[in-house]
């Protein structure tokens, strides 16, 4: 009893996806991988992303180029003027990985139910010193009011300055944890005070998700590059029309 699983882990592949999407050799495969931490390091800590509430990175590789999708509230702010903020920093992706990126941004529309964004919004009231309370009530009422079915805050350390760390709760709606089908965003931050970090973790509940979700334009992408591969199609037919065992689809009919 008392053991935890990451809610987007435990949903790969039923209504979650990965954040990196791409099949090489396995020698290469952990030089790719810390090639990915790097490109997502490198974003978060630019200048040009300062203040542009970035809730996630996605890295798409193609054989010719690597397709990256920021997900973030404030897309005017990243884009910069006349789109001089995005050019630098696909740039400086280039140089660090000496490979063509293309820069995707995807605008979240409503931050309010993103939990990496309500989770750097409750930090960013801490380190100002507000009452964790209070950020805590207003980021919970604002969620609920845009629509989600269920939102819990847990947040961990010397809250308001205290002697002793503690752990408190607040929640409303529902969280079916449990629940496979459940779309349950989750994700953390942390607030460094004056007086310690203060740990924060917030669960959001979007509904149930019924069959497959709709690709968005990152999936197709990874779709489109493996169609063709050997000239077949969806139903395993190749451009003759004859399917796996050779047979033609005129015979079939």
């Amino acid at each position: 009893m008392g053991q935890k699983v990451n809610p987007t882990g435990l949903r790969l592949g039923i209504n979650k996806t990965w954040l990196s999407r791409w099949f090489v050799d396995p020698k290469q495969y952990a030089d790719t991988l810390h090639e990915d931490l790097r490109l997502r390091r490198t974003i978060l800590a630019a200048e040009e992303a300062r203040g542009a509430d970035i809730a996630q990175v996605e890295v798409v590789r193609h054989p010719q180029r690597v397709t990256v999708i920021i997900h973030t509230g404030r897309p005017g702010v990243l884009i910069g003027a006349k789109g001089a903020n995005i050019e630098k920093l696909g740039g400086t992706l280039q140089k660090l990985i000496g490979k063509k990126i293309q820069l995707r941004i995807k605008e979240i529309k409503r931050p309010e139910t993103n939990a990496k964004l309500v989770a750097e919004n409750v930090a960013r009231q801490l380190k100002a010193r507000a009452s964790y309370r209070r950020a805590a009530k207003m980021a919970i009422s604002n969620a609920m009011k845009s629509g989600v079915q269920g939102i819990k805050i847990k947040m961990s350390g010397r809250l308001n300055g205290s002697e002793i760390a503690r752990r408190e709760e607040f929640k409303e709606g529902r969280i079916p944890l449990h629940t496979f089908r459940a779309d349950i965003d989750y994700n953390t931050a942390t607030a460094v005070t004056t007086f310690g970090c203060i740990g924060i973790k917030v669960w959001i509940f979007n509904g149930e998700v019924y069959g497959h979700e709709k690709k968005d334009d990152a999936g197709l992408l990874v779709r489109r590059g493996h169609e063709g591969r050997d000239g077949r199609d969806d139903r395993g037919r190749d451009d003759r029309g004859r399917d796996d065992r050779g047979r033609d689809r005129r015979d079939r009919e």
